[in-house]
């Protein structure tokens, strides 16, 4: 199969769920080209994951072409653009130029520097866009001719949150009639976009997949030293709700001072949180740490006693489906306090792989915080229970397994409204 995925920057190392699907679809003998539609990179991509160098990925890699801030310069080169590939496509560069149908994304010439980008490789069996963001991209560029396939869309986050309180909730009523199919990566956000639109045989749950091979399980006892090792893993922006990790960390700190809270990301509110830290008098037991690559936050976890994950749904609409990060300590047998918010649930059973929370509620995390602390024999069978539910359910070579039978049934159009279990079958077995 050849196949297009459609990314924002590429590679973001905070999102191994793409790097895990190229993987797996390279290692069953397809060839994947990856387009980026966002320019450059963004700020956590400079430690790089390891497979994209062991797999080669930036070979196949299309970055955004470079647009000319300046107009003019812009202009003149859209000329250059439009001389040297005229001929490859008349028709296409002309439509692309459409700006009375294509308004201000042809009227800025970007949707030229697009089409010229895959004019070279026009024919692909699926187009796999990651985030319904870049598929309306995506579907614009097929609709014009410049590329051809059967387009997928991915539904992960705040393209299906943020981005419809952004743009209203009829922004993807064209892409749910244009496109041939679709994924979430939870119930939750499946329900969101039925609700939007979607027609319910169009669309199934493919959860988020990760190497369980890699996040070894270990069975947690208090350490020697008696310290109480705690982890975070996250971009630091809003939704991710680290703000209230950090306070009820202190709140803990009064009663249990041999605290150690290491938050591993990065992210614009990172000063914000350090002022929090130093405002609160505890940054000799509370570290920001940056980003690390998956090799470093394993050794992290190896170390750790217990994982808080504090997502909230962010003052602009913005929500998270069940997390990796998430995923990969409770695959190596880490005790967990999450909330209930978006899609996780779905992933955290409370009181047996972990505790739920209100969102925004740092009593409460500190309270649950406190329980575990002080009462850890339970570790062992909290972290035993969700290392077996993200092993059942999250398991890349599965999930890799299902999407392959997804983009045959798309290919050979076997998605009638008669038969919906055609492809719901395909990841009931994962139980997502």
């Amino acid at each position: 199969m050849k196949i297009a995925f459609v990314v924002g920057s590429f590679p973001v190392i905070s999102e191994t769920f793409i790097i895990n699907q190229i993987i797996g679809l390279i290692e069953r003998g397809n060839t994947v080209d990856i387009y980026c539609m966002e320019n450059g990179s963004v700020n956590d991509d400079v430690k790089v994951h390891p497979d994209v160098e062991k797999y080669q990925m930036l070979q196949f890699t299309h970055n955004q072409p470079i647009i000319p801030e300046n107009y003019l310069w812009r202009f003149i080169k859209a000329l250059g653009l439009i001389i040297t590939n005229f001929h490859k496509s008349p028709l296409v560069i002309l439509r692309s130029l459409n700006f009375f149908k294509y308004g201000k994304l042809a009227a800025s010439l970007r949707l030229l520097y697009l089409t010229v980008r895959v004019l070279a490789f026009p024919n692909y069996e699926i187009i796999h866009c990651q985030f319904g963001t870049f598929a309306l991209l995506a579907m614009i560029l097929r609709n014009i001719g410049a590329i051809k396939g059967k387009l997928i869309t991915t539904f992960r986050g705040y393209d299906i949150s943020l981005f419809v309180k952004q743009n209203g909730e009829d922004v993807y009523n064209s892409l749910f009639t244009q496109g041939d199919f679709f994924l979430t990566n939870c119930e939750f956000f499946r329900n969101k976009a039925i609700k939007l639109g979607c027609e319910p045989h169009k669309i199934v749950v493919h959860g988020s997949g990760i190497d369980c091979s890699r996040f070894p399980l270990k069975v947690r006892y208090p350490h020697a030293d008696h310290k109480i090792r705690i982890a975070t893993t996250g971009r630091l922006i809003e939704k991710k709700g680290i703000e209230y990790a950090i306070r009820a960390v202190a709140q803990v700190i009064k009663i249990y001072p041999n605290i150690e809270y290491n938050i591993i990301g990065d992210g614009k509110l990172r000063e914000e949180l350090q002022q929090l830290i130093h405002t609160l008098q505890i940054a000799d037991q509370v570290k920001i740490l940056g980003w690390k690559t998956q090799p470093e936050i394993i050794e992290i976890l190896d170390r750790t006693d217990i994982f808080i994950a504090p997502s909230v749904t962010a003052k602009d609409g913005n929500q998270d489906a069940p997390v990796n990060t998430l995923k990969e300590a409770m695959l190596m047998g880490l005790p967990v306090i999450a909330t209930t918010h978006g899609g996780i649930p779905e992933l955290v059973k409370d009181g047996i792989s972990g505790f739920l929370v209100p969102e925004r509620d740092a009593h409460a995390i500190a309270e649950k915080l406190t329980y575990l602390i002080e009462h850890p024999e339970i570790w062992p069978a909290m972290g035993q229970a969700g290392h077996t539910d993200v092993e059942k359910n999250y398991d890349i070579n599965k999930l890799n397994d299902e999407l392959m039978l997804i983009y045959r049934q798309v290919i050979h159009n076997d998605l009638s409204p008669q038969q919906p279990a055609l492809v719901s079958s395909a990841v009931s077995g994962a139980g997502l």
